[in-house]
């Protein structure tokens, strides 16, 4: 039986658990708090509304990574598609009618995001050997279709995608209105949908569910075909915010999207795991990176400190599993 707020505090040791239990929030909060004490400039219109802008296309990745992961899976292949698939858009755009580019490209990432979830769930590959070499198969065809040059958006279509993706509605940025609806949506199918269910009882106990009548390799399958299907989301707002697909986007955000979902509380072994945490430890990453931004500070020690809190937060994840 569930303990309420009260309980759990009044229990032994029960502050130092709930601040535990709800870390991501606490510091999510610190953060935004710190933020505003070093700069007046944090939260301004402008700054909150890029920073909103910058995260909603590692944000989209990572509710992918975040389904493919709890069935104790991983997506290294996410940044690579990105590239690829933005490539494919800005091609796609400038040949096709707006909608049909973007269906078709939509269309791509979940045959991509299928391949490695055959290889996966019905020739028992390793995920991390599968989508590895998903990855560099990816970032191979992104320079090979685009000849090593950004696809520019020339079309009617293109300049009404690049329009909408930097743009804003109630002063919320467009692309940060995508993001938000696609968690709504995750946090939906992971608590009240059958699928979310068991795919999250697939990444408890996989050989259990299997046991029961499940269809593992059915929804092992699924979750990478989804996972590449969110990546060609991702793909089609980079390429309109910039106006272009270029071979080099996406470069090591399956490292973000994992470290967003892992910082967010999910375990790597499945099974563990919200769609709202996951948007928590994006919005945490992002944080860190505005914040260091706001100081000046390069971009390689930035990779430091994201590390140290990737550490922080399995740590704590340990902690919360006694």
């Amino acid at each position: 039986m569930a303990l309420t707020i009260k309980e759990q505090l009044s229990s032994p040791g029960g502050i130092l658990k709930f601040l535990v239990k709800y870390n991501t929030i606490f510091i999510f909060i610190l953060l935004v708090i710190f933020s505003a004490l070093i700069s007046d400039v944090f939260f301004t219109s402008v700054n909150l509304s890029n920073l909103l802008k910058q995260v909603s296309g590692i944000g989209i990745i990572s509710i992918g990574m975040l389904i493919v992961i709890l069935t104790g899976g991983i997506d290294l292949s996410v940044g690579s598609m990105v590239a690829l698939l933005a490539v494919t858009f800005a091609i796609l755009v400038n040949i096709f009618a707006l909608p049909l580019a973007i269906l078709m490209t939509i269309i791509i990432g979940f045959g991509l995001g299928s391949i490695s979830g055959y290889l996966v769930a019905y020739q028992k590959m390793a995920p991390f050997v599968a989508t590895l070499a998903l990855m560099t198969i990816a970032r191979g065809l992104s320079f090979i279709y685009s000849k090593g040059s950004p696809v520019t958006f020339t079309t009617v279509g293109g300049k009404f995608m690049s329009d909408f993706a930097n743009n804003s509605t109630l002063r919320i940025p467009n692309i940060a209105i995508v993001f938000f609806i696609i968690v709504i949506c995750a946090m939906v199918m992971l608590r009240y949908n059958v699928f979310g269910r068991l795919v999250i009882a697939i990444g408890s106990n996989e050989e259990a569910s299997r046991l029961s009548g499940i269809k593992v390799n059915k929804y092992k399958f699924l979750v990478y075909a989804i996972s590449g299907a969110l990546a060609a989301t991702a793909a089609i707002i980079v390429a309109s915010r910039t106006n272009l697909g270029s071979p080099n986007m996406g470069m090591a955000w399956e490292l973000d999207a994992i470290a967003a979902v892992v910082i967010g509380g999910a375990s790597l072994n499945g099974g563990k795991g919200t769609a709202i945490n996951t948007l928590m430890g994006v919005l945490i990453l992002g944080l860190i990176g505005n914040i260091l931004n706001l100081l000046n500070v390069p971009s390689y020690p930035q990779q430091v400190v994201k590390g140290a809190i990737i550490i922080f937060a399995v740590l704590l994840q340990r902690f919360d599993s006694k």
